[in-house]
């Protein structure tokens, strides 16, 4: 058995888990982003709740995925599981003594094998992959087993995920984005290099609100050799993966991948020595691997430093997985190259490198306008650049609608000019995620937020919370009041939300004491109190 020690922030997602189960969420989420140790996690989890007499069930909907799960159960915890997927089943009379259950969704959710197991039988569960859980078998599942604790795993989910996701999970116990560990340290950086290639996707059909594979095939087919061209300009010399949409593309394109140089090989669910060929291509014998979107899950190969994604999708969880065979640390790997196609497409906003950080679709649009003068860039950079660039717009906006609102003389202050003035990121990047951050803001919340002199009654629940918290802290710090922001702004003094409250109270009196004017020896837009980051006054 390994004896390992949990990062940080997986030590602090265990314990999260822990406080929503005893804070009576007992449906809770922990999003991680691919490749930052989930499995590891509930490995953890579970050896935890076995210590306290659980019987503990992991559901997954691909092989791969149960036998990463027993292998690290194994490694980490000396702990086997019984398997139930097919003709094995934890019930038979040797496994019984198994605290831990594999579970394959396919069977489990069989209403006769279900019938066979008490509604009692698990008091945990782990849902692998936790975006699937949508599904009618994993609601059965869950269903069924009503008041067992469910821990989902999964990585970054798009919005539209995190909602549907709130039909089935209470909360977000914890969560761990890719920007995070890319800051810290436990996955590489990404480049994204936009190719100038322009493919045509408009008249491709749609199916259950992404492109139809069959379809994208059939697009894709009289851009293959323009793409294998530039694949040799940025991928020569690159440990690269490569994900079409048909076995057949794949096929063809890995031969043509070899008629340009290439080692390439693919593979595919109906390979027999699917296990050779991943093994020769760990090893160095071939530098690219093509697949139909076989290796999104379950296939870790840390060497990796190239992903090419020829099937473009709006899913951004899917996208993130493919991104994300590639992000994992490798002795000598400086980055992950990302190679970004224009796909042309009137019916569906597709994922480019930018959703893989940008959480406001206004620094995702920023990023992607940025990157059409085709260098190379590093998302985190770029998102950066993005984000400065979609302030200052805002900034200019603001300005405009302040100048108008001064005639006004409106008695609260508007929520963006507050967020604006104190310059705080995160209100600016707030993105509600899961079920009462996204409802109105309650009354409580307005009137509370209207003593403060805030205008709140078109914000979400989620986004109110956030700004009493600011606001409390900033009180507790002697910090201005939106009040005061309100009316020094209005004068002209900018930055106003770096200001200590009594040197803002001091100025409002001198502006009072002269006859509500600003005194001459005092210039608005260059006056600094000695508070203020030197860095704001150059």
């Amino acid at each position: 058995m390994e004896r390992i020690t949990l990062r940080p922030y997986q030590e602090e997602a265990r314990q999260a888990v822990f406080n929503e189960w005893n804070s009576d969420n007992r449906r809770t989420l922990l999003v991680l982003a691919t490749g930052t140790g989930k499995t590891v996690i509930f490995s953890k989890i579970i050896e935890d709740c076995v210590k306290n007499g659980d019987k503990c069930l992991i559901l997954a909907h691909r092989g791969e995925l149960l036998e990463q799960a027993a292998d690290k159960m194994r490694k980490l915890t000396g702990m086997g599981c019984a398997l139930e997927k097919a003709n094995s089943s934890c019930l038979d009379a040797e496994n019984l003594w198994y605290p831990v259950v594999l579970g394959s969704v396919q069977t489990v959710q069989q209403p006769k094998r279900l019938e066979r197991f008490s509604r009692d039988y698990f008091q945990t569960i782990v849902v692998d992959e936790a975006h699937h859980s949508l599904s009618e078998g994993y609601k059965r599942i869950l269903d069924y087993f009503s008041d067992a604790k469910v821990l989902g795993v999964t990585a970054t989910p798009d919005r539209g995920d995190r909602q549907s996701l709130g039909e089935i999970y209470q909360s977000i116990a914890y969560e761990y984005n890719l920007p995070r560990a890319i800051k810290d340290g436990y996955l590489c950086r990404i480049k994204a290099q936009t190719i100038p290639l322009e493919l045509d996707m408009t008249q491709v059909k749609t199916q259950a609100g992404d492109y139809s594979l069959s379809s994208i095939g059939t697009a894709l087919d009289p851009y293959l050799e323009q793409i294998a061209i530039e694949m040799e300009t940025y991928c020569k010399g690159r440990k690269t993966i490569v994900f079409l949409p048909l076995i057949a593309t794949s096929q063809k394109f890995c031969g043509m991948l070899n008629e340009h140089g290439f080692r390439a090989v693919e593979v595919n669910g109906m390979s027999e020595d699917r296990a050779e060929i991943l093994k020769d291509f760990q090893q160095g014998k071939y530098d690219v691997i093509c697949n139909s979107m076989l290796l999104t899950e379950g296939f870790d190969e840390p060497s990796i430093d190239c992903v090419v994604c020829l099937r473009p999708t709006k899913v951004r969880s899917l996208y993130s997985q493919v991104v994300g065979r590639g992000t994992r640390l490798f002795p000598g790997k400086d980055h992950l190259l990302l190679l970004d196609f224009l796909w042309l497409s009137q019916k569906l906003e597709l994922c480019r490198p930018a959703d893989l950080i940008a959480t406001k679709a206004d620094v995702r649009e920023r990023m992607i306008k940025n990157a059409e003068d085709g260098e190379v860039m590093d998302i985190e950079e770029a998102m950066e650049q993005a984000e400065s660039d979609v302030m200052a717009e805002r900034e200019e906006k603001l300005a405009k609608e302040l100048e108008a609102m001064r005639k006004k003389k409106r008695a609260l202050v508007d929520p963006l000019q507050y967020e604006m003035s104190i310059q705080d990121k995160d209100l600016s990047n707030y993105v509600p995620n899961i079920g009462w951050e996204m409802a109105p803001a309650s009354e409580k919340q307005i009137k509370a937020l209207e003593k403060y002199g805030i205008y709140a009654e078109a914000e979400c629940a989620g986004k109110a919370s956030l700004i009493l918290d600011k606001l409390a802290k900033r009180r507790d710090a002697g910090m201005t009041t939106p009040k005061q922001i309100r009316l020094l702004e209005r004068y002209g003094f900018v930055h106003v939300g770096e200001w200590q409250f009594t040197t803002a109270q001091n100025m409002i009196s001198r502006i009072a004491l002269n006859s509500w004017r600003v005194p001459k020896n005092i210039r608005p837009q260059e006056y600094y109190p000695v508070e203020v980051n030197h860095e704001l006054q150059t």
